[in-house]
């Protein structure tokens, strides 16, 4: 067929083609594509195309040419990261540490602000743990998750109103390494009493390694070592009220059963109430006592007559001052007089509900 002017043509040896627009000479056609653009091509590579087709095929074959240039294969800093590296170790961290980190959130306003509490693993080892309350005699889960090796890990936010929540927590712990062979650690369970009295003082939080504002930590465990309980069970407390040793045979032992028509009998020394008063000062085992006097008032509030006997020993009379304060101002509806010394010896006042 004789090419001229007009004719339709495509290209043989690549894809596209157009309409002929001239010559150059013998050999040489200028093909015009769509956007008008003029290109030469040897004439043995240019095909006259004759059919009705071409319009339709030209346009998909310029769409597909079109469609592979914009499809680009992603630069490596688009790709997403799928590589984690392992975490570091570092020497001394074979012995399992761990602790409970309860951080203020603003120190400076202490009366008024909410806390975070944290997981610190300071080891080698990945830590599953859990965090748990105690309610009644059941336990409520508050967190759980994995901590990497010598990282923290925050656990919640709260305010005072919870504390009540936090009086007796559980720390669990299972120790174990990933991806390499590690000798096998006993797993954790500690049991503690967080005292509420501690987060109403500024210097019960410290400065510390771990946070750059002051802290208040619970040690979990230290060098392999996990820390003796906190807090017993109630059995256990029964026990060790009413069977002391004979060091304290000038208090006298207080029945546990009331007797019929007597009073209530709340013993205030520091160890009847707490299991340990470790890092705790005067100051925050007077606070503690105080607390548990005006709870207990106040649960008996509407016990009208009630008569409430209040140990507190003679010493140098800070506690028994502190109390009889608390019924002035606090309590002023109430009655109170010295107890029995026949029954309760010297230290003891007997409070009226009124």
């Amino acid at each position: 067929m004789i090419m001229k002017i007009g004719d339709k043509v495509r290209f043989l040896s690549e894809i596209g083609g157009g309409r002929v627009a001239g010559f150059q000479g013998k050999d040489i056609v200028l093909v015009e594509d769509e956007d008008g653009f003029q290109v030469p091509m040897q004439l043995s590579e240019v095909v006259v195309i004759g059919d009705e087709n071409y319009d339709t095929q030209h346009v998909v074959e310029v769409k597909q040419q079109k469609k592979k240039a914009e499809i680009k294969e992603p630069e490596p800093a688009d790709k997403p990261i799928t590589f984690h590296a392992m975490p570091e170790e570092r020497k001394g961290g074979e012995q399992l540490s761990a602790y409970l980190a309860f951080v203020p959130i603003d120190v400076k306003e202490l009366m008024n602000t909410r806390f975070e509490t944290y997981f610190i693993n300071d080891s080698n080892y990945y830590m599953r743990f859990t965090y748990l309350s105690s309610e009644s005699n059941s336990w409520h889960l508050r967190a759980t998750a994995e901590v990497e090796p010598n990282t923290k890990l925050y656990i919640e936010e709260f305010g005072r109103e919870i504390l009540n929540e936090l009086e007796r927590i559980t720390i669990q712990i299972l120790p174990y390494k990933r991806e390499k062979n590690f000798l096998l650690k006993p797993a954790v369970d500690v049991q503690m009493r967080i005292d509420a009295v501690k987060f109403y003082k500024l210097h019960t939080f410290q400065e510390n390694d771990f946070f750059e504002q002051p802290a208040l930590i619970y040690t979990l465990i230290e060098n392999d070592k996990p820390m003796k309980p906190l807090f017993v069970n109630a059995q256990q407390l029964k026990e060790n009220m009413f069977h002391k040793s004979s060091e304290k045979a000038e208090r006298p032992l207080i029945s546990p059963a009331r007797k019929e028509g007597g009073p209530l009998v709340v013993d205030l020394h520091a160890d009847e109430i707490l299991e340990t008063t470790s890092g705790m000062n005067a100051s925050d085992i007077l606070n503690y006592q105080l607390d548990v006097f005006r709870k207990t008032l106040q649960e008996h509030a509407k016990k009208k007559g009630t008569k409430i006997v209040f140990i507190h020993g003679k010493g140098e009379g800070v506690l028994r001052q502190a109390l009889i304060n608390d019924l002035r101002y606090r309590f002023k509806t109430y009655t109170y007089q010295d107890a029995s010394f026949q029954e309760y010896g010297y230290g003891a006042t007997q409070v009226t509900i009124r």
